[in-house]
């Protein structure tokens, strides 16, 4: 059954709003509709903060610049959607994103490569972006919705996490299927397996198509029933849904 909204109470909406990646990836994206994303994290709401400020690498430095230095800045590469690009491309364009201020960066897998197998060449282009970014957060969009099965999800969220992601990530929120209940839960058990083997825990992002906070509560619910109390914070736990956080600033300051 899905969680009514008036079921959740406000420490709980709260808590989603510190777990929220506010993201702008529009093609039209200007220096000032990115300083209005960053006035929105700014000034929180009832003193709480989201996780990160998500927007495209040549905006980085000016989000860090203006942003809370509290929240995190975090930009997408790796010829994102798509990924179909040199792969030395993406490694050469991550050098350069480690110069810049941000925390962390998003990419995302070929799943042309991927359906190929080859799965070598996946693994080192993910471990060499990971070298290039040094102490900086790295998050692996596995885009779960074109993956489908739950071989294929398993599988590639065993590559990214062999090959150095700190994070994996359901989608992209460029195409008709982003996250599912499904694709989140057989990445927790993924992530769940590698955390008995290595004692090393790899954070989880759901994304695409979370609009609603009975949509973010089932992903939490599913984090919290998979994974443990553990990963409910926002270094290993976060949510793509900017529509999301002005529901939830809405719904808080109503309360």
């Amino acid at each position: 059954m899905e969680p009514q909204i008036n079921q959740v109470d406000q420490g709980q909406l709260l808590k989603l709003i510190s777990l929220i990646d506010l993201t702008s990836l529009d093609n039209c994206d200007t220096e000032s509709t990115i300083k209005k994303l960053v006035d929105k994290a700014n000034n929180g709401c009832l003193g709480v903060y989201p996780a990160a400020v998500c927007t495209f690498a040549n905006f980085g430095d000016l989000v860090r610049k203006n942003l809370n230095p509290t929240i995190k800045t975090a930009v997408v590469g790796s010829c994102f959607p798509s990924s179909q690009t040199l792969s030395a491309a993406k490694i050469a364009e991550a050098n350069l994103i480690s110069q810049t201020t941000i925390d962390e960066l998003d990419i995302v897998i070929n799943r042309g490569d991927f359906f190929d197998e080859k799965y070598d060449q996946i693994k080192n282009e993910i471990s060499q972006i990971k070298l290039a970014l040094k102490e900086k957060t790295l998050k692996v969009i596995l885009e779960t919705g074109d993956l489908k099965t739950e071989k294929s999800i398993k599988l590639a969220s065993e590559i990214a996490i062999n090959a150095g992601a700190d994070f994996i990530k359901t989608s992209t929120g460029k195409t008709t299927q982003g996250a599912s209940p499904e694709a989140v839960r057989w990445m927790c058990e993924v992530i769940k397996i590698h955390h008995t083997t290595t004692g090393i825990k790899i954070g989880i992002k759901p994304s695409g198509g979370i609009k609603t906070i009975a949509d973010a509560m089932i992903y939490y619910n599913i984090i919290r029933e998979e994974l443990g109390e553990d990963w409910l914070s926002p270094s290993l736990f976060r949510i793509g849904a900017s529509s999301l956080y002005d529901q939830l600033t809405t719904v808080l300051l109503e309360k």
